[in-house]
């Protein structure tokens, strides 16, 4: 999550930058990279959400509980993108005050401090939990976190409010980290996942294809990575990541001459070195000179 409201993927998790998950180690992303582009998957602002009417708890909602982190003074609500914000107008104006601060402080803090970047977005969802951006906020932050099962009620429940096909690769990913890799599949052939499209449709079927490695079905998994996406000459973080998982994918099938030319092909797409791809190469020939 970006401090502006927007969330973008982790990297620190699964094995060496693809989804290969060995245990329940934080994994991260949340729908497309560098930024959250809810599009129309936007909440129907007809909610209600808590503190939409001024009466005799609003003060007590306005005023800070002792269970909420802190909210270190210079953090404001305008911090936080104006479409976020928007979705906030059905809260009495202190309570939307705080809510958006506790999500600025989620936003900061998710890839440092993900356990307090949790405990805010929890914070928030407890203010106001009948809003859809809040409810996935916290989805995302506990997902983060490692909190699989957490996150993936909370994506369930952002869903249901907002009427979108929310983020599914996430899900699915939450799936693999609570053992079930088979339901991970189920949500890769929703019609909720033929419907997307470019990053998000990648990010899915990078998420497939390491439930299908987690079950040990390697060929399955390098044809689920197999798309017209799969051309050398892109660069970008999502390339990126296509590009490690099919190799990695390759490599355990046996494949490891095909899967040493993608893992340098993602070397060459990873502009921001957010995969070690290249270290990877490097294992494979033992050469330090790549």
């Amino acid at each position: 999550m970006t401090e502006g409201g927007g969330f973008k993927r982790r990297d620190d998790a699964g094995q060496r930058g693809g989804f290969s998950r060995g245990d329940s180690s934080g994994r991260g992303d949340s729908g497309q990279r560098g930024g959250w582009n809810r599009g129309d998957d936007a909440p129907d602002r007809r909610r209600g959400g808590e503190g939409a009417r001024a009466g005799a708890g609003s003060a007590e909602r306005r005023a800070a509980r002792p269970e909420e982190p802190d909210l270190p003074d210079d953090v404001q609500a305008t911090d936080l993108e104006t479409e976020v914000r928007r979705d906030l107008l059905s809260l009495d104006k202190g309570n939307a005050e705080t809510v958006a601060r506790h999500l600025v402080m989620a936003a900061r803090l998710i890839d440092d401090d993900p356990r307090l970047a949790l405990a805010h977005a929890r914070a928030a969802r407890q203010r106001a939990g009948r809003i859809a951006v809040v409810r996935e906020t916290a989805g995302v932050t506990a997902y983060h976190a490692g909190e699989w099962a957490e996150a993936l009620s909370e994506l369930r429940t952002a869903r249901r409010m907002s009427g979108g096909s929310g983020l599914l690769a996430v899900m699915a990913d939450c799936e693999r980290g609570l053992g079930r890799p088979e339901r991970a599949i189920e949500l890769g052939r929703s019609d909720e996942a033929r419907a997307l499209r470019g990053d998000e449709a990648t990010e899915l079927r990078i998420v497939v294809a390491g439930a299908r490695m987690d079950l040990g079905q390697y060929d399955q998994a390098v044809v689920t990575l197999q798309t017209s996406e799969l051309d050398p000459s892109r660069t970008g973080s999502a390339a990126a990541r296509l590009f490690y998982a099919y190799a990695d994918a390759l490599v355990a099938a046996g494949r490891t001459a095909e899967g040493l030319t993608w893992f340098l092909n993602a070397a060459s797409a990873d502009l921001d070195g957010e995969t070690d791809a290249e270290e990877r190469a490097e294992e494979l020939t033992g050469d330090s000179e790549l």
